[in-house]
């Protein structure tokens, strides 16, 4: 299935994309999809569902990030071998673990906002991955059946606050707007390989990332695993597992945002984003 949250910001309902591509609203069968509502069990009631019976979302309203209030965006950095080469960085024994804000969560098609005193906004295509019931020291074997399904992310960065000032990456993962998931939250049923997606992005209409999930240096199963032997992983949990290369810090001479520019990305099966950037 295809979830989705549909509306304006912070009045959000939850939808489904039928196999038509037409948005059907789920707010007669759930609150919203968010923590209290993402488990196997609740799928599987939707799935039951025809959804020619649930009522069909008129116009084109504006969607939403594909989880509600999520708990934790945990992001892996340097998760890609040719990325970590772009960026003159060695490929780590252990993944990178940094967190961006969940403040920072907005909708696939939002503007995206450059933060005040900003000079190297970037952009990182990834998959994200959605948790859909606690893990707690889960084996690698078992990690892929704590996945409620998967989404689109864009881990926009500020590379100065990231890198060139003192102290953690949160501070250039973090700002409003730095976090578009979806359109959709795909169910891991849809999904049955995550480490064979093709993935890209353009600005302003050219090719700058083109990857697959293959390259991953650490696949969503360990990286789950991992995770979760330093914290427990909760349902609505994102976590944003890297990106291949091409991003504007690894350009020569180096290409940053800026007012006016458009992004573009997508990810096989997993819908796509644009996004126009603006001046915050």
């Amino acid at each position: 299935m295809k979830l989705l949250r549909y509306g304006p910001k912070g009045a959000e309902k939850p939808g489904l994309c039928d196999a038509g591509g037409v948005i059907r609203d789920l707010s007669g069968v759930i609150g919203d999809i968010d923590p209290t509502t993402i488990s196997d069990e609740t799928f599987a009631r939707i799935a039951a569902i025809d959804p020619e019976s649930l009522p069909v979302v008129s116009g084109d309203p504006r969607i939403g990030p594909c989880v509600g209030r999520p708990g934790k965006f945990i992001c892996i950095g340097l998760n890609y071998s040719d990325h970590a080469a772009e960026a003159g960085m060695e490929l780590p024994p252990e993944p990178i673990v940094f967190f961006k804000a969940t403040s920072a969560v907005c909708g696939p098609n939002d503007n995206i906002e450059i933060p005040r005193g900003s000079t190297k906004t970037d952009w990182e295509v990834e998959l994200g991955v959605v948790i859909g019931k606690q893990a707690k020291y889960v084996d690698e074997a078992d990690a892929l059946d704590y996945v409620a399904g998967y989404c689109l992310a864009n881990d926009i960065s500020e590379r100065a606050f990231q890198l060139e000032h003192s102290g953690q990456w949160v501070k250039g993962k973090s700002a409003d707007t730095f976090g578009p998931i979806g359109p959709w939250l795909v169910t891991r049923d849809e999904v049955p390989d995550p480490q064979n997606l093709a993935m890209w992005l353009d600005v302003n209409g050219k090719r700058y990332q083109d990857g697959s999930t293959k390259t991953m240096a650490y696949g969503v199963a360990f990286v789950i695993s991992y995770l979760s032997r330093f914290m427990s992983l909760q349902p609505g949990d994102i976590i944003s597992t890297g990106t291949p290369p091409g991003v504007g810090m690894g350009q020569n001479p180096q290409v940053f945002l800026k007012p006016g520019d458009v992004m573009e990305l997508g990810i096989d099966g997993l819908g796509a984003q644009r996004q126009s950037v603006i001046q915050g």
